[in-house]
């Protein structure tokens, strides 16, 4: 259900950018912005963990860099049956991890320096794990091709608001009502979408890094954690490019939003609940 429900959103992400390119240009427009599209998805396929990995200028870490990371992540691939992943580490203080790559052959797992300063080893077991999970489920491909279009549209509602000003193109259907439109709707509805995605798989993530891990705790107690660390300290990088929010494990962004459709991340209490769950402490899991 949830890959089925994947495949919808973004089936429905690239049409919202063919039809930006229609209300900007007609047929035409439309045309040019399938092409696009194409094209973009192609690059994300090849170079997603080069993307993402250079936004955060990640550096690569082996086992005589960081020996007890590098031993984590060994064990919980084994663990996994997974390849063993390139392994990253972001100097920023905020507490945060993502995991990117097209597939676990070429997948990538990357913590910042404040998660590793402030979790301990068994949180960061956890929180790997999570990441883990989504490069088993193939999540990170699906996650940075939505973060490639989603940026793509926001780069085209900036046109669009260019172009209404001018009058727009004249073979555009609603002529430069269309283009204003587009500058308007474009990011609100990529962003919709884009946090949809994100949101159906963060769960099933949590589930299945804690099975990895076997300790559903350690994960729920790494997100509170993280949860208090992404509040109070910035990632300016994140910031700068918010399409990529939806990639680390818990909201980089200064967001006091609710659990709604318009947050990147499920609830954080919500999860550790889940997880609590899972383990025997609480009520049941659904």
């Amino acid at each position: 259900m949830n890959i089925m429900r994947t495949g919808i959103l973004l089936a429905g992400m690239t049409a919202l950018f063919l039809a930006a390119g229609y209300l900007m240009g007609g047929e035409g427009g439309m045309l040019i912005a399938l092409a696009v599209a194409v094209a973009m998805n192609l690059f994300a396929y090849w170079n997603s963990d080069r993307l993402a990995l250079s936004v955060y200028r990640a550096r690569e870490v082996g086992p005589s860099d960081a020996p007890e990371y590098h031993r984590i992540v060994a064990e919980l691939a084994r663990r996994a049956d997974l390849p063993m992943p390139r392994v990253y580490i972001i100097d920023n203080d905020q507490p945060n991890a993502f995991a990117t790559g097209r597939n676990p052959e070429n997948a990538a797992v990357a913590a910042t320096t404040g998660l590793l300063r402030r979790l301990s080893p068994q949180e960061v077991a956890g929180v790997m794990a999570h990441e883990l999970a989504h490069v088993r489920n193939r999540d990170t491909l699906i996650m940075t091709i939505t973060a490639t279009i989603a940026g793509a549209l926001s780069m085209l509602a900036n046109w669009a608001m260019f172009a209404g000003l001018f009058g727009g193109n004249r073979n555009a259907p609603l002529g430069g009502l269309g283009a204003i439109l587009v500058a308007l709707l474009a990011p609100m509805a990529a962003m919709i979408v884009q946090f949809a995605i994100s949101r159906t798989r963060e769960y099933e993530a949590d589930r299945i890094g804690a099975e990895i891990c076997g300790q559903p705790l350690w994960l729920a107690s790494a997100l509170e954690k993280l949860e208090q660390g992404a509040q109070r300290i910035d990632n300016a990088e994140a910031e700068a490019n918010p399409a990529t929010a939806h990639m680390f494990i818990v909201n980089p962004l200064h967001v006091r939003s609710v659990d709604s459709l318009f947050s990147t991340h499920p609830k954080t209490a919500e999860r550790i609940r889940r997880l609590r769950a899972m383990a025997g402490v609480g009520g049941p899991w659904g």
